[in-house]
């Protein structure tokens, strides 16, 4: 009877990449895993991207004090600019128009012109207040420009999450492969090594079912031989 081999063990499987095993495939128990080896730039990447990830989103529409006040200097120097604006266009005007009226009347009688002094100061007026609204859309314009610039930058840092688990589960997948294919390698030798012992067993047993038929063929032959030479001496 020909012994069979013993099965062959768990073939790992590893991806090497200058000289350094990057990712590895192993078994423990009924258990495959996958490893990958992080360098060390690598892995401070890795950790800040994970790190200002989360701490991004949990932040995304809260405004510290610190963002408060650089929104408040900035809408006060808007409002100054825009109020600056006003007064340079409407002041002169106003002021011409009083010099005209009082280098010509001596006094602010004259209805025509006092009709067109409120007309500027009316104007001046609308003015201001059409500022205070464009004030209030600036105010939620930097607020929402905030939070656009914070989404891009979730953006940039789930492009660089899903980039890098990319790359580890390809080079994981690789050493999985190549530990797939040592291990069908071997599963093939082990089935062509036991093969021929059974070929060879099969062969053995088919000897000794041969023998065993033809000793009773023998006995039955010796016997008929006897019982001929017996009959013949009578």
């Amino acid at each position: 009877m020909g012994k069979k081999s013993k099965y062959p063990s768990y073939s790992a499987g590893s991806v090497t990449v200058n000289g350094k095993e990057v990712a590895r495939s192993t078994k423990n128990g009924n258990t495959i895993s996958g490893t990958y080896n992080m360098n060390d730039t690598e892995k401070e990447i890795y950790e800040g991207v994970q790190q200002n990830l989360a701490s991004s989103l949990n932040d995304l529409f809260s405004i510290s004090d610190e963002k408060q006040e650089q929104f408040n200097s900035e809408l006060e120097a808007y409002k100054q600019s825009g109020l600056k604006n006003i007064e340079d266009i409407y002041t002169p005007m106003e002021t011409s128009l009083k010099n005209d009226i009082a280098s010509r009347f001596g006094n602010f009688d004259n209805s025509i012109f006092m009709d067109n002094l409120n007309k500027i100061t009316d104007n001046k007026a609308q003015a201001v207040a059409d500022f205070s609204d464009s004030l209030l859309q600036k105010q939620s314009e930097l607020y929402s420009q905030e939070i656009a610039n914070r989404l891009s930058y979730i953006s940039l840092l789930s492009g660089l999450n899903t980039a890098m688990n990319n790359n580890i589960l390809n080079f994981t997948s690789a050493a999985r492969a190549n530990s797939e294919s040592g291990n069908n390698y071997n599963a093939s030798a082990y089935n062509a090594q036991n093969s021929g012992s059974s070929f060879l067993n099969d062969l053995t047993n088919l000897g000794t079912t041969a023998l065993s038929f033809y000793k009773p063929v023998s006995s039955l032959i010796t016997q008929k031989i006897s019982q001929k030479t017996q009959t013949s001496a009578k």
